[in-house]
C-alpha cells in the first residue's frame, strides 16, 4: 500500500487513511511530546530535529509540501524544507488546492470563532460611533477600535489595516495605508466610512459602517446610504446554496442604478445602463469575498472557475457558486470618484445616462459602503455582523451616545 506524507502547518479536515499529516508546532517552552499529543489530538509527536529520520523510517512513496498561489493576492505560500529532504520524492503541487478547498467550507468550530470575531468587532464599531465627533482625527477612531477589540475581546491584531475615511477620503477604497494613515481631521457634516475588523486566533472579520460624524444624515447622504442598504438587503435575501456570486454582484449593481435614477443622478433605461457597465463607475470593486484565516481568503478561483473580464466583475475576488458553510462579506458601495465620473462623462455610451447638473451636487461627497459578514446556510444565510444599519437606527444610537457623553462631561465638571 502506498503512503503519502503531508508536510504542513495547517489543519486538514479530511485525509485518506494511509496519509500521515506532519504539523510543525511552536511553543514558548520545551514541552514533552505527550503534551502536544494531548493538546492537538494527534497520534505521534516528534521534535523538529528528528524530522528527517522519523520520515525515513516511515518510508513514504511521496512527501507532499504546501506550495501554491493565492489567486486573490498573488502571494506564493512558502513550502516547508529541512535538512535531508532531498532523499524523499517530494510533490509540491497536490496539497495546496486541497488545503484551499478545506478552508473554503467552514466547520462548526470555525464558525463559532468567526461569530466571536464579528461580535467583538461589531461592538467595537458601536463604540466608535458613540465616540466620534467633529475635530477628532481619523486615527483616534482607529485607536479606539483596536483598543476595544484587544481590551474587551483579547484580539491583539486586526485582520487588515484599518480604513477610517471621512469626507472625501470615504471614496478611497483602501485608504488608511502608510501614505494616507487615517490622519485627516473629521469635519462637521462629514460622512465617516470606517472599515475595520478584529482577528482572533488567526480568524478574521471585515465590517464597514458608514455614518455622519455629527449623528444626522443630510437628505443627500440619506438617499445614497439607503440606496446601498437596499442593495445589501436584496443580496442577503437572494443568497443561498447554488447561487452564482457574480449574479449577486449584478443584483447589487442593478439596485444602485435604479436608486441613482430615482435620486436624479442618472436618467434613462436601467437595462441599457447595465449593458454599458455604468454600475462600475459608482462601485468599481467587487461585491465581496471569502473570509476566514485570511481576510481575503484562499479558494476564490479554483481550477475551472475563471474571472469575468468585465468592468466591476473583474474585481470580484471569487466567481464561485455559493455552498453551505462558506463565509463571505457582502459589501456594496456607491462612491463619487472624480476620475471615474470624468471618464464616464467623456464616454458617449455612458454620459447619455448622467444628469450632470445633479451630479455636481455630489462632487466631493465621498462614498458609502455597508459591509457585513455572512455564513451560507442550507436554506439561505446567517448574518454574523450586528451593528445599527438603518438611518433611524444609526441616528438614534449616535444620539444616545452623544447624550451619555454630555452627561459624563457634566458629572466630571461637578466633581471638579
Amino acid at each position: 500500500m502506498s503512503r503519502r506524507i503531508q508536510l504542513s502547518c495547517c489543519r486538514v479536515e479530511k485525509k485518506p487513511r494511509d496519509t500521515v499529516l506532519i504539523l510543525v508546532l511552536c511553543s514558548d517552552r520545551i514541552h514533552p511530546p505527550e503534551f502536544f499529543k494531548k493538546k492537538y489530538a494527534v497520534d505521534e509527536v516528534h521534535y523538529v530535529t528528528e524530522i528527517s529520520s522519523v520520515l525515513a523510517l516511515k518510508k513514504p512513496d511521496v512527501l507532499l509540501t504546501l506550495r501554491g498561489v493565492n489567486t486573490d493576492s498573488g502571494n506564493v505560500s512558502k513550502e516547508a524544507s529541512f535538512e535531508g529532504i532531498s532523499q524523499f520524492n517530494v510533490n509540491n503541487k497536490i496539497l495546496h488546492p486541497e488545503i484551499a478547498e478545506c478552508r473554503v467550507i467552514k466547520t462548526d468550530m470555525e464558525l463559532e470563532v468567526l461569530r466571536y470575531t464579528n461580535k467583538v468587532s461589531s461592538e467595537a464599531h458601536k463604540e466608535v460611533m458613540k465616540a466620534v465627533k467633529a475635530g477628532m482625527k481619523e486615527y483616534e477612531m482607529e485607536s479606539l477600535f483596536q483598543h476595544y477589540c484587544y481590551a474587551r475581546g483579547g484580539m491583539r491584531h486586526t485582520s487588515y489595516t484599518c480604513i477610517c475615511g471621512s469626507g472625501e477620503n470615504s471614496s478611497v477604497l483602501h485608504y488608511g495605508h502608510a501614505g494616507a494613515p487615517n490622519d485627516r481631521t473629521i469635519q462637521d457634516g462629514d460622512l465617516c466610512l470606517f472599515d475595520m475588523g478584529g482577528e482572533y486566533y488567526c480568524y478574521g472579520s471585515d465590517i464597514t459602517c458608514t455614518f455622519p460624524a455629527n449623528g444626522k444624515f443630510t437628505p443627500d447622504q440619506r438617499a445614497i446610504y439607503e440606496a446601498v442598504l437596499k442593495s445589501s438587503r436584496a443580496v442577503m435575501k437572494a443568497v443561498k446554496p447554488g447561487v452564482a456570486w457574480p449574479d449577486m454582484h449584478r443584483l447589487a449593481d442593478r439596485v444602485h442604478l435604479e436608486e441613482l435614477t430615482k435620486i436624479g443622478i442618472l436618467k434613462g433605461n436601467v437595462d441599457d445602463m447595465v449593458k454599458v457597465h455604468l454600475g462600475a463607475i459608482f462601485m468599481p470593486h467587487g461585491l465581496g469575498h471569502l473570509l476566514g484565516i485570511d481576510v481575503h481568503d484562499v479558494g476564490g478561483y479554483p481550477e475551472g472557475v475563471e474571472r469575468i473580464d468585465l468592468p466591476g466583475l473583474r474585481s470580484l475576488r471569487t466567481a464561485r457558486s455559493l455552498e453551505q458553510g462558506m463565509v463571505l462579506t457582502i459589501e456594496p458601495g456607491i462612491y463619487f470618484i472624480d476620475h471615474l465620473l470624468d471618464q464616464a462623462l467623456h464616454d458617449p455610451a455612458q454620459s447619455c445616462f448622467i444628469n450632470n447638473d445633479v451630479l455636481q451636487r455630489f462632487r466631493g461627497f465621498g462614498g458609502v459602503r455597508i459591509e457585513d459578514d455572512i455564513a451560507v446556510t442550507a436554506t439561505g444565510m446567517e448574518l454574523l455582523t450586528c451593528v445599527p444599519r438603518t438611518v433611524e437606527e444609526i441616528e438614534a444610537f449616535m444620539a444616545e451616545g452623544q447624550s451619555s457623553a454630555k452627561s459624563f462631561d457634566r458629572l466630571s465638571s461637578q466633581k471638579q
